[in-house]
């Protein structure tokens, strides 16, 4: 079965490319303002068996709950026929002869952008209507040859009055690639307006995107996209008229973690843990003071209280040379597994498990080196039932950072 569509709105992920290249993507949104729902809808999809990534944005006919519904459908089906390698042609066919009918204007109707990048870096790009993506390599815009395919429509009345066209292009990443997508909410962002009568427009966005990326050449993928929303929602007066959508895809050097937790089922092996923590090129995290003592007492180190306070059954968290953060297991692990699955943070910068969840989530690929050695104290029966063994709970974190923020991640018992 194909792998879960994920609605990746307001956050980034990242996929493993070949040649130590990694793909972040990020994607914002502003949904038309009185709107109960977005009526353009984003979607990316990781085929980790092909180390392939799909990324759809969607926009359905006018704007609310019958919108979503047009672009979710269409996203989703687009997605799917192109993991079957259903040729784009005969997808785009079969989506505007099968869409619902709007009963009001009589279209069915739902624009599309679709980008899909393998392991071998090569790039296909897919375009329904939506305003042509941007490609950024080194800070410059780079045109692609684009391929025009008609489609056919049963029911010409059902779509829009003109010659319906699918444009197909390729291309080979390199380093430090953007691509740029977005639904017309943004070039059409401030039209009617004095300074922009006709919209934002598309060249517009081109300079500011150019802009954006020449004054911060690192600027997230997900950074990226908020700029380029909430400047065209400010040409809106604030007030979007239209669904305001954007998406971005970065292919860039990977940033990795290691994260210890738990000692070795052997202390013979205690040893081998403080190679692999001191030998790892990365930033590093300790859960755990058994592994924190370990590792400190095998590289010659000093653990110190650290100025963190715990919050909410959350420990407090201490310093290390060479850790980015030493904090406690079981409990530090579980409020981070609970905050990734709910997307929320309570604690801000108190709460080591905020700071546990802020590294996870700003690196792209996370080793767990996970002790096997059981820790009598979680075994009590009068221990809190949510309480899990310290491998279910890194299998959690592993999964969510999977499959919910498109991570790559490793487990290696010892």
């Amino acid at each position: 079965p194909s792998p879960p569509l994920t609605n990746a709105a307001d956050a980034a992920a990242s996929v493993p490319a070949p040649g130590s290249l990694f793909i972040e993507i990020g994607h914002y949104q502003k949904k038309k303002k009185g709107e109960a729902a977005p009526g353009d809808v984003f979607l990316a999809q990781k085929c980790q068996s092909e180390k392939r990534i799909i990324a759809t944005l969607s926009d359905g006919l006018g704007s609310g709950i019958k919108a979503n519904v047009l672009a979710s459908l269409t996203a989703t089906m687009i997605s799917k026929f192109v993991v079957m390698d259903i040729p784009p042609k005969r997808a785009a066919e079969i989506i505007v002869n099968s869409l619902p009918v709007c009963s009001e204007r009589g279209l069915a109707y739902a624009t599309f952008t679709l980008i899909d990048a393998r392991q071998d870096l090569s790039v296909r790009i897919i375009e329904y209507d939506n305003p042509p993506v941007i490609i950024l390599r080194g800070g410059e815009l780079v045109e692609s040859e684009k391929d025009e395919l008609p489609i056919e429509r049963k029911n010409k009345k059902t779509g829009p009055q003109k010659n319906e066209l699918l444009f197909l292009s390729e291309l080979t990443a390199e380093p430090g690639d953007r691509i740029i997508f977005f639904s017309d909410g943004v070039t059409q962002a401030g039209l009617g307006s004095p300074l922009y009568p006709a919209g934002w427009g598309i060249d517009r966005v081109r300079s500011h995107v150019v802009d954006a990326v020449k004054s911060e050449p690192l600027i997230s993928a997900g950074d990226l996209a908020r700029q380029v929303v909430e400047t065209a929602e400010g040409t809106s007066s604030a007030e979007p008229k239209d669904d305001i959508s954007c998406a971005v895809l970065y292919f860039r050097k990977p940033r990795s973690l290691l994260l210890v937790t738990g000692p070795p089922f052997h202390p013979k092996n205690d040893g081998e843990l403080a190679r692999i923590f001191a030998g790892f090129n990365g930033k590093k995290v300790i859960s755990g003071g058994t592994s924190a003592q370990i590792i400190a007492r095998e590289l010659g180190k000093t653990i110190t209280a650290g100025a963190a306070t715990g919050v909410r059954g959350v420990p407090p968290a201490s310093d290390m040379e060479g850790a980015e953060l030493v904090c406690e297991g079981i409990l530090t692990l579980g409020a981070a597994a609970e905050a990734l699955a709910s997307g929320t943070v309570d604690g801000g910068g108190r709460n080591p498990a905020a700071r546990l969840v802020e590294l996870l989530l700003d690196s792209d690929s996370i080793t767990f080196v996970v002790g096997t050695k059981i820790n009598e104290a979680h075994q009590d029966p009068d221990m809190p039932v949510e309480l899990e063994i310290r491998r279910n709970v890194v299998k959690r974190i592993a999964a969510l950072l999977e499959e919910k923020y498109m991570k790559a991640a490793h487990i290696r018992y010892l």
